[in-house]
């Protein structure tokens, strides 16, 4: 017996599923390979967290922590493996993080591997990491959430964050998104446009595909085809039609792109612009009568524009069918229930930064948020979203083609 049959009979070896030859062969290669005896510990110790995976504790503590982040508001949860053994739980709340619960070590494996059941992950595979989703329901408001789930080795054990993703809030309409009304009223003409590129940009967690699911929203009806490709579908939509990306079969943006084109779409959703070649398929469906919406990572909606033509697309074709870009961010509101009036020194560097003049200040009353149980005293509890809208035109074209920088563009 060599190696890799001992390391596929162990599980069952241990579990008494061998039989009588089989075991004593598994057992004398045992005797003389060290690096199998460890995977044997390790094998028994992976069973354990399953069993321990079921107990009424170990359901207990996960479905409660769980629950506790939903009506927290908590957009991840973060499972984290300690030194001595312990789980550190933590939740992130309003883009913050706060420590909220921390396991022992005899519950650690259990959590870990309730989880991953869960997620429909594969529990004996603890060197790689994996992708999983929940479904869940907040019995006492009968609320449907999906939880997308990570799972990563750190050097103390596996990691997990546990994304929560509300249903009933991603398709909430724009007009229900902070925006202007003049910036409501250009999103509105840009998604009703025939052909072209939308682009949504900012950093992780900003809301971007809220407001792209927002727009696609007001288009969708039975005279117009949608297509998404996302990795991954983070919520279902009635109305369109939705991939999602599997790398290690081969379906990858391109790949999914370029197969769009034979099925006749109106509209196509590219969860985000991540290489030169989606980039490339995406101009070129736009430049071929459809409408794109698309991420990209930038840091303002100028930067957008010009990353694209630094990925290597030609500044003509960006000019000619970028229709806009929104850039955005979530910011923090000062706590409803322990906000207190403040005075604020208009020679301040914030106050000059912002170009807050002492007239604004005389006219308008500041806020700052005390403290209090109801925002984990931190003064601040939930977001509002932070907008620039850039519409594409003629002069903004051109100075493109003419490779203007940044600068020149604002």
């Amino acid at each position: 017996m060599n190696c890799d049959q001992a390391r596929t009979e162990i599980i069952a070896y241990l579990k008494g599923e061998l039989s009588e030859e089989s075991a004593k062969r598994l057992e004398e290669h045992l005797a003389r390979c060290p690096n199998c005896r460890h995977e044997l510990e390790g094998a028994r110790r992976l069973l354990s967290w399953t069993e321990a995976a079921s107990e009424e504790g170990v359901v207990k503590a996960v479905e409660e922590t769980i629950d506790k982040a939903i009506l927290a508001n908590a957009s991840d949860i973060h499972w984290e493996p300690q030194k001595d053994n312990s789980m550190l739980v933590r939740y992130r709340v309003d883009g913050v993080m706060h420590e909220v619960a921390r396991f022992d070590a005899v519950m650690r494996g259990g959590i870990t591997n309730r989880i991953k059941m869960m997620a429909d992950m594969d529990t004996a595979e603890t060197r790689i990491p994996q992708d999983g989703r929940i479904p869940w329901r907040l019995k006492d408001k009968e609320m449907d959430y999906d939880i997308r789930v990570a799972c990563i080795p750190f050097i103390f054990g596996e990691g997990l964050v546990l994304r929560i993703l509300d249903r009933s809030n991603v398709l909430i309409g724009l007009d229900r998104l902070g925006f202007y009304e003049d910036h409501l009223k250009t999103l509105t003409e840009m998604s009703h446009e025939p052909s072209g590129m939308i682009i949504c940009t900012g950093p992780t967690g900003s809301g971007k595909t809220t407001t792209l699911y927002s727009m696609l929203a007001q288009v969708i009806s039975p005279a117009v085809k949608v297509l998404t490709v996302e990795d991954p579908v983070e919520y279902q939509i009635q109305g369109a039609n939705q991939v999602h990306v599997h790398k290690k079969a081969g379906l990858t943006f391109p790949v999914a792109l370029r197969s769009f084109m034979r099925h006749d779409p109106d509209v196509i959703y590219v969860g985000e612009m991540r290489d030169l070649e989606t980039v490339l398929i995406s101009i070129e469906a736009a430049v071929t009568g459809h409408l794109i919406m698309t991420t990209l990572h930038a840091d303002d909606a100028v930067s957008a524009l010009i990353r694209l033509v630094d990925c290597g697309a030609e500044p003509y074709l960006v000019g000619a069918t970028v229709i806009g870009v929104v850039a955005q961010r979530l910011v923090r509101k000062v706590c409803p229930n322990c906000k207190e009036p403040i005075e604020a020194d208009p020679e301040s560097p914030v106050m000059k930064a912002l170009g807050i003049t002492a007239e604004d200040l005389a006219s308008h009353t500041l806020y700052k948020g005390r403290g209090c149980e109801a925002c984990r005293n931190t003064g601040y509890k939930h977001r509002i979203g932070v907008y620039e809208v850039l519409r594409m035109d003629k002069e903004l074209s051109s100075l493109l083609v003419a490779g203007g920088a940044g600068r020149e563009i604002v």
